[in-house]
């Protein structure tokens, strides 16, 4: 077996007067700022607009603080077209696949945690990991997935490693095509630099670590002192020795509702230009799931913050404008409705989330409660929410090309911020799409999403300064060629 020991010397050579990069008493200066005139915001919804770096938490205090519901609407309206101009009108759909819920920690609103005596503790053998994922890529139709394991000796980063290569390795035979799981991203313990070279020799994809809050009084309470995962600033900086290893591609997180939602976003910002300062890359991807009730601990019936959804919607419009260059992922945690209020500033969700552990392959009925980290608020398949995703104008996107083609780190930090990603990604996404269309949609869904194929298309075509007539020819092409049952054709 296989554990990480907490190092202080790893971190200790970031810090500055030995100080750690979020000032708790400058972020909470911000919030207690006057409010900001209407000049001001228009100022910072235009930098934002411009997207070439992290705004400051200053800044994002100053948007958290708006109340005029005129203004308000500007911000939101700022937000979507931020997201448009880096992302065009594209959702990228994942799942979670969830092998282990075994955890030395005893974090106090987690189902995983060691102090949950009721939880039945299972570890999925490759055997079982194999079976998700052909689950995954044969009967739902998920290009890709986020691997995720609590923290444990027996799922450490060889485990991982090893699952990611099993995962990989699935071809399942499809409709008219087959089906496999191009990227594997991972959700686990903050690591050593040793094992994060590890993951990243088996393919990782993204590597997300949440810091589950930036408030440091508030993260002793939550996560006793005899675990690892007490220690504040060896999960701080896990993403340093991301960058360390070689992972250039990494994403930052906060639970809300454990505290202050205002206090959390400007921690996920400092984090940002952190990043940005050290290593010239953000972060690729910033989740905000919010808190929910999950077996064995009585929060969030007594969670010292709640997020109510008027919250929940300007919190969202300040992340996209904060860090417009990254990838925001609102989560099947969120109700139906609550999704369709903020899909248009977010980029990514997940869909037929099964939380369980080998829920994707065994039957799976109610969430067990012994299996379950939380309760999903949505719990519709992936073709229904592709259908509405169309009735709405956003195309799914099962591109996973720019990865494979080195469009990663630095390189995609660049093309974000001009511009330039989203013509991949719209060419892309009409690929992709239409593999899975063919292979996986219901007659219903097929119908939506062959007229917006046809919408996005004729869009391309009138487009020529973006898309020159030999990109067009080439695109015609691959799409032949994927309606005769060929797959993974890209830009």
């Amino acid at each position: 077996m296989q554990t990480t020991t907490v190092n202080a010397d790893s971190y200790a050579g970031h810090l500055k007067d030995g100080r750690d990069f979020i000032d708790d008493a400058a972020l909470r200066r911000a919030l207690a700022a006057p409010q900001p005139s209407a000049q001001r915001v228009r100022d910072i919804l235009a930098r934002s607009l411009a997207v070439s770096e992290a705004l400051s938490p200053e800044d994002a205090a100053a948007l958290i603080a708006v109340e005029d519901p005129g203004l308000l609407e500007e911000i939101f309206e700022a937000a979507r077209a931020v997201k448009r101009k880096v992302y065009d009108n594209r959702i990228v759909t994942f799942a979670p696949l969830y092998a282990s819920n075994f955890c030395v920690n005893n974090c106090l609103y987690c189902g995983f945690r060691t102090g949950n005596e009721g939880a039945v503790r299972r570890k999925l053998s490759m055997t079982e990991i194999k079976a998700e994922a052909e689950a995954l890529a044969g009967k739902i139709g998920h290009k890709r997935i986020i691997f995720v394991t609590g923290e444990h000796p027996a799922t450490g980063a060889q485990y991982i490693a090893d699952a990611m290569r099993e995962i990989y390795a699935v071809k399942v035979k499809t409709r008219r095509g087959f089906g496999q799981i191009r990227r594997v991203n991972v959700n686990a313990a903050p690591m050593s630099v040793p094992d994060l070279k590890l993951l990243k020799t088996a393919g990782i994809g993204t590597y997300q670590v949440f810091q589950e809050t930036y408030d440091r009084e508030l993260y002793a309470k939550l996560h006793p002192g005899t675990t690892p995962k007490a220690d504040y600033r060896w999960r701080l900086y896990v993403m340093h020795r991301a960058f360390e290893a070689g992972i250039d591609d990494v994403a930052l997180g906060a639970l809300f509702g454990l505290g202050d939602w205002k206090f959390e976003v400007l921690g996920l910002v400092a984090h940002s230009r952190e990043l940005e300062a050290r290593f010239g890359i953000g972060p690729h991807t910033i989740s905000f799931p919010r808190l929910e009730t999950a077996d064995g601990t009585d929060l969030p019936s007594r969670s010292l913050e709640n997020v109510p959804d008027k919250d929940f919607k300007k919190l969202v419009a300040v992340l996209r404008l904060s860090v417009p260059y990254a990838g925001i992922i609102v989560t099947a945690r969120e109700r139906p409705e609550t999704i369709r209020e903020v899909i248009g500033m977010c980029t990514q969700r997940d869909a037929s989330t099964r939380i369980g552990i080998g829920a994707y392959s065994e039957r799976y009925g109610a969430q067990e409660a012994e299996k379950q980290q939380f309760l999903l608020g949505d719990t519709r398949t992936l073709d229904e929410v592709i259908g509405e995703l169309a009735d709405l104008g956003h195309i799914t996107s099962f591109c996973t090309s720019g990865y494979r083609c080195g469009r990663t780190g630095d390189h995609i930090m660049k093309l974000l911020k001009s511009g330039h990603e989203s013509r991949f990604c719209k060419l892309n996404a009409v690929l992709t799409f239409r593999e899975w269309l063919d292979d996986f949609a219901s007659d219903a869904t097929r119908a939506k999403g062959e007229a917006l194929i046809k919408k996005e298309i004729a869009e391309i075509r009138a487009r020529e300064k973006d898309f020159p007539p030999e990109t067009v020819k080439l695109l015609d092409a691959y799409y032949a060629r994927i309606e005769k049952g060929e797959r993974d054709l890209c830009f």
